[in-house]
């Protein structure tokens, strides 16, 4: 089933009879000079595969597995970060939201307001970011059916918003583990809208390695593949130039030129097969 378009910016639209979109960066902001180093290798990345690219980073990892871990910069400085990029490379930008009050701050600066996945059923905090009036991506979480999204989707089209689309990051399945189930990307864009596949959370651990979360990027690879063909809109990863010493999610953050690699698997399965 074709599905309904959401348009990100003036340029940039997907979903339907569009080109795939891509969400891609690093974790979360560890720096302002990383920052813009990663977003420029993200822009030369767009300019050579000639595709639809919007800049992700976390100004706060409010939900890591540990009270050590990194957050990030936080909303204040994190925003003035962000900000900076779309200045210099002109990219679209995605970050997260974890509270109500961060919305409308947030909507200043970004172009697609992510929901958690942990947070997907926090009705105020959808219904805030829905009324910025920006893009909303929600992530579906662990404990969700695809078929529940429709929920999430009547929340933001409630609160006035009809461009709210779903990033599918798999199910818990046993202890410290996720399966993406690919009969999702059917039954969400079933619904109407947009589905994102989230590859690089996809392959995490969830407190795998005790105070931190394990991965399986080996995986990343076939399964971007897999959803590609199963009809995924877009596809969001994680981009780091040195993913051991990442400071989130180092084990699942994938190198730029690994990214290039499943970028050009997708586009070319996109082009061999017939509209979905």
């Amino acid at each position: 089933m074709t599905t309904r378009p959401i348009r990100i910016t003036d340029d940039i639209a997907f979903g339907g009879e569009n080109p795939p979109l891509f969400i891609a960066g690093p974790c979360v902001i560890e720096s302002r000079e990383h920052a813009l180093a990663m977003a420029r290798v993200m822009l030369k990345l767009r300019d050579e595969l000639k595709i639809n690219l919007v800049f992700k980073s976390s100004f706060d990892k409010a939900n890591r597995s540990s009270i050590e871990s990194f957050r990030g910069p936080g909303l204040e400085e994190g925003l003035k970060i962000l900000r900076a990029v779309k200045e210099e490379t002109g990219l679209p930008l995605l970050s997260d939201i974890h509270e109500w009050q961060q919305a409308e701050p947030a909507a200043e600066v970004l172009d697609i307001l992510q929901i958690p996945a942990f947070l997907c059923r926090q009705t105020d905090l959808v219904a805030a970011a829905a009324r910025t009036g920006k893009a909303v991506g929600v992530k579906k979480g662990q404990f969700l059916s695809p078929e529940e999204t429709k929920n999430i989707l009547e929340k933001g089209h409630e609160a006035g918003n009809d461009r709210v689309f779903i990033t599918e990051r798999g199910t818990s399945f046993g202890y410290q583990n996720l399966v993406v189930d690919m009969r999702s990307f059917p039954i969400i864009r079933a619904l109407g809208a947009p589905v994102v596949y989230d590859i690089t959370h996809s392959m995490q651990r969830p407190g795998g390695e005790g105070k931190q979360t394990g991965g399986t990027p080996q995986f990343a690879r076939p399964l971007a593949r897999a959803a590609a063909a199963a009809g995924a809109d877009g596809f969001f990863m994680e981009v780091h130039d040195n993913p051991p010493a990442a400071l989130s999610d180092r084990t699942t953050q994938l190198r730029p030129e690994h990214a290039r690699a499943i970028i050009e698997d997708i586009l070319a399965l996109r082009a061999a097969l017939p509209a979905i």
